[in-house]
């Protein structure tokens, strides 16, 4: 293994548009010691032999074909054939900085193993950035700033997923890409907070994320509502509740529902509150809807928070101060 040497994991599947453009920017790269390992996931474009026309140019870049199917197997393959001192992933459609490895390294080297080496993230598309994804960038990027990213993980995933860097050492400790849970970015993220990881704060963009249409996360199931709550309500139940204590699920939207059937069908006994007067005495799967009061007879409680709106959740935050409650301790937003 070559000291300080980076391995670059990057899975394709027919993005033969950018791919020209991804490998460019990491052969521009100020930090030289690195390795990219490319796993083909039986494209059908041109991808593999863009990638294999770099290859013949500079030795640095390997390419594989994906063992099995998929980008989880994809990136499994590419972990076996590594070598590098750090572990880092990038999608062959987005763009590094100059400087990303230099800063990523430099900040592992300092910090030492622990620590996640993230940077900051800009959108960018052929017809503009819509005002979800904007938001996302700006929440995204005020976390990664102060390091801050965990405090928010159960609302979103809070450190993209081809934009850090850890220890190989760190990386076996969290599994790897051996889960085959998706999304496997949001579920990574997650075992890094679980190994007690701590993020280096980053106030520079390292990355720009390109959007588009037929983006795998726009297009693939496995990038559904759905799975997001499924490891969300996983690792809450593993990692930060607290049996003893009552259970609470805040609203009965979409999320809410969703949250309180996996809970009835694990057996998991809850109250289930809401601050919508037409929901509020409803029966949904069995269980009476109750109004958001209740919390100040319950006592020792956690919360699950579904509701979205923005302005409604700085209202729930206030009413969780005035009990006295505290983030990620006694209450969680999933959304």
């Amino acid at each position: 293994m070559k000291a300080n040497l980076v391995s670059i994991l990057i899975p394709f599947k027919n993005t033969a548009p950018y791919l020209r453009e991804c490998l460019d920017s990491i052969l521009a790269q100020s930090y030289p010691s690195w390795e990219v390992i490319a796993v083909n996931d039986h494209s059908t474009d041109e991808s593999l032999q863009i990638v294999q026309e770099n290859a013949k140019q500079d030795a640095r870049i390997k390419v594989f074909e994906n063992s099995g199917a998929g980008v989880i197997h994809a990136l499994q393959t590419a972990y076996a054939k590594s070598s590098g001192t750090f572990i880092t992933r990038m999608d062959s459609d987005d763009i590094m900085t100059p400087d990303r490895l230099q800063i990523m390294t430099n900040s592992l080297l300092e910090h030492g193993p622990g620590h996640v080496a993230v940077g900051q993230v800009t959108y960018f598309s052929h017809r503009g950035i819509s005002d979800g994804y904007d938001r996302y960038e700006k929440w995204l990027n005020r976390l990664t700033a102060k390091g801050s990213n965990f405090s928010e993980i159960y609302k979103e995933c809070v450190i993209p997923s081809p934009c850090w860097m850890v220890h190989r050492t760190d990386f076996d400790a969290c599994d790897g890409f051996n889960p085959h849970r998706y999304p496997e970015d949001y579920d990574l993220t997650f075992r890094f907070y679980e190994a007690g990881l701590n993020i280096i704060p980053c106030d520079k963009t390292l990355l720009y994320w390109r959007d588009y249409d037929h983006r795998t996360s726009r297009t693939s199931e496995h990038y559904a509502q759905n799975y997001f709550l499924d490891i969300k309500l996983h690792y809450f139940l593993k990692l930060d509740y607290d049996p003893k204590r009552t259970l609470v699920v805040w609203g009965a939207g979409f999320k809410g529902k969703k949250i309180a059937k996996s809970l009835i069908e694990q057996h998991i006994e809850f109250t289930w509150i809401c601050d919508n007067p037409k929901k509020i005495g409803k029966k949904i799967y069995g269980k009476t809807l109750l109004p958001f009061q209740e919390l100040d007879k319950i006592g020792a409680s956690q919360s699950i928070v579904t509701v979205a709106n923005e302005m409604a959740q700085e209202e729930i935050r206030g009413y969780f101060k005035k009990l006295g409650l505290k983030h990620m301790t006694d209450y969680f937003f999933f959304c």
